[in-house]
């Protein structure tokens, strides 16, 4: 979350915004209770429009240069 949303703003929408792809909690709830991270992930991606491209997240360079896929 912190990639995509930034420190600050993604603590925000972990622990007020209701997902209800987790059985309406919060992220902060939902990890809480046990739910997959991969889960918890994808419904704020859902609610906030994350698109397709970046729900995997961005791809770090291996020391190489080149991308780890």
């Amino acid at each position: 979350m912190d990639d995509e949303f930034g420190s600050g703003y993604a603590r925000v929408l972990a622990g007020s915004l209701v997902l209800a792809g987790v059985g309406g909690r919060t992220a902060d709830q939902a990890l809480a209770a046990g739910v997959e991270p991969r889960k918890v992930w994808l419904a704020v991606c859902d609610v906030q429009d994350v698109p397709e491209e970046r729900r995997l997240g961005r791809d770090i360079k291996i020391k190489d240069g080149s991308s780890p896929l």
